[in-house]
């Protein structure tokens, strides 16, 4: 994070820049006011966000026998005390309008006859969740793109990573550092939107793609913004496990359609730990999946989705039948071999109702942003939901006043900067295996505090690196052109900065909760606190506790 007077006149000038190109990014940037020039960041090619991986679907009320009250309360319940009412209130009570606004720019969702074809998925109370398929999160992002593309006052920057938010002397957000190829540049902006999705790579099991490392977390935590509830991770229970195939996630859905979860013995066990057998949160569902591979010795139980017709699986999830075909396996012939993987981070960087954070300039929105909606753990295909609801908030953004340029500072000469490729690939590998142990389904404070002595001791030791040297001393406003490495190397070096960056910050936030809720479970605090119905909130080096809203 720099800090300067204003941004400098060498740099390019936005009205709002958006980091992010999955659902929040896109469906946020068509909502801003026209007359704005926006920038939308894209670490990869836009169609490959998180966000694109969405199999479940988006659940708002549209069926007559459903209510925004019991969508509430499902939420309320689902998210373990944690939720933030009034936020859980806007989210259920503008989901049919967001549902209006996809339709109407042409989201194909699947009908039955003349309605709306919905499905239940696990802890709703009713059948509300709309998809397209069983690739709602890609139908829904590649209609967002098409209609971004047509705007001529947005921009898509593919391949950009945003390395440092830029702040002015009175600590408002004003623009950011990009690293763009072997380029890094400044880009000033009257407001910086940071809608880069979650951070699942952190852990060695996940469902989250490369992509997913926490930058926005980590870019706000360095600009001295709140962040709020960073323990509350969530772990989908149903993740493919099979040699060679990644941690490919098998729908919530599919159980909602009446899968089985079994053991070898062909046992549905999950209803020894709840009576909702395979329909309870996906916590508790995760939990006795965990526990029973412990007990057994095994590394991974069975999904059976053979109770349901085949004509309803291939018409519903024909991209999981497509992929288990790739991978040799026909889920209707065989059970599918699964174990759970990190999937959805609850907290994130703290917004209001309106997306703001507490750095002026600064907002967040999506699973990077926390508004309070998911609590202690996301009820199912919430998330989609929130990035187009709280996205809409941005329709009436008011900006300040242009910022008056400052001296220009011209492109210097190339810099030549070293670094070693392989060893920060191996250091992120080894840094996820030991957040997975550590930090995983169950956690203790001993793994936990152990964690965070070698997680800190990596962080240093990067700091102190020549490339991380270098780039923390060029000047405001100066573009460098960075030789002696390429840009996939560049951005391996940004990627695990900020998977280092949140590892300590999940890590820490874990060993300050002593209790266990929703997807915060610890082995040596097992049970709910009620003096912990409180948020984790961390600012500038500093862990507190804030009280729920009315």
């Amino acid at each position: 994070m720099s800090d300067s007077a204003a941004p400098a006149a060498g740099s390019t000038a936005y009205d709002v820049i958006i980091v992010g190109a999955g659902a929040a990014g896109l469906y946020t940037s068509l909502c801003l006011p026209s007359h704005y020039r926006v920038a939308i960041l894209s670490k990869d090619l836009p169609q490959r966000s998180a966000s694109d991986w969405a199999q479940g679907g988006l659940a708002a009320v549209t069926a007559p026998d459903d209510s925004a009250d019991l969508h509430y309360a499902d939420t309320l319940k689902a998210g373990a005390d944690l939720c933030e009412p009034a936020a859980v209130r806007l989210l259920v009570e503008s989901a049919p309008r967001c549902v209006a606004s996809l339709l109407e720019l042409g989201v194909a969702f699947d009908r039955t006859n003349d309605h709306l074809a919905l499905t239940l998925e696990a802890a709703h109370s009713r059948h509300r969740v709309l998809h397209a398929a069983d690739t709602t999160g890609r139908a829904i992002v590649t209609t967002l793109l098409e209609q971004v593309l047509q705007r001529p006052n947005l921009e898509i920057l593919a391949q950009s990573l945003a390395v440092d938010l830029w702040r002015d002397r009175e600590g408002r957000c004003c623009g950011l550092l990009l690293l763009q190829g072997q380029q890094l540049r400044w880009l000033a902006a009257r407001a910086v939107i940071l809608a880069c999705g979650g951070g699942g790579q952190v852990f060695s099991q996940t469902t989250n793609p490369a992509l997913s490392t926490g930058d926005g977390v980590a870019l706000a935590g360095r600009a001295g913004a709140k962040l709020r509830d960073l323990e509350f991770f969530q772990f989908h229970p149903t993740a493919l496990v099979w040699p060679g195939a990644p941690r490919f996630l098998i729908s919530e859905a599919v159980r909602g359609e009446g899968a089985h979860v079994v053991d070898a013995q062909g046992d549905r066990f999950l209803f020894r730990y709840d009576d909702r057998g395979e329909l309870a949160p996906r916590d508790i569902v995760s939990r006795a999946i965990y526990r029973h591979l412990l007990e057994t010795g095994t590394e991974q139980v069975w999904l059976d989705l053979r109770p349901i017709p085949a004509a309803t699986v291939e018409h519903r999830f024909p991209n999981i039948l497509q992929k288990c075909r790739r991978w040799g396996l026909d889920p209707l012939q065989q059970p599918l071999p699964i174990a759970p993987a990190a999937h959805y981070w609850m907290g994130g960087v703290y917004t209001n109702l309106n997306g703001a954070t507490t750095c002026p300039g600064l907002y967040a929105v999506g699973e990077t942003a926390c508004t309070g909606v998911h609590g202690a753990n996301r009820l199912a295909s919430n998330s989609l939901l929130e990035c187009l609801v709280f996205g809409r908030q941005f329709q009436n953004l008011q900006l300040p006043t242009a910022i008056a340029d400052s001296s220009s500072v011209d492109s210097a000469l190339p810099l030549i900067v070293t670094g070693d490729r392989d060893r920060w690939k191996q250091q992120r590998q080894a840094l996820q295996d030991l957040v997975w142990k550590a930090a995983g389904i169950c956690r203790d404070a001993d793994r936990l505090q152990a964690a965070l002595a070698q997680v800190e001791a990596w962080q240093a030791d990067l700091d102190a690196e020549p490339l991380s040297q270098a780039i923390a001393a060029i000047p405001l406003g100066q573009t460098q052109q960075l030789d002696g490495l390429d840009a996939e190397a560049l951005r391996d070096w940004g990627e695990l900065r900020n998977l280092l960056a949140i590892a300590q910050l999940i890590l820490k936030s874990a060993d300050f909760r002593t209790e266990s809720r929703g997807g915060h479970y610890r082995s040596d605090y097992p049970k709910s606190n009620p003096g912990w119905r409180v948020h984790t909130d961390v600012q500038s080096g500093r862990w507190y506790t804030t009280a729920i809203g009315p």
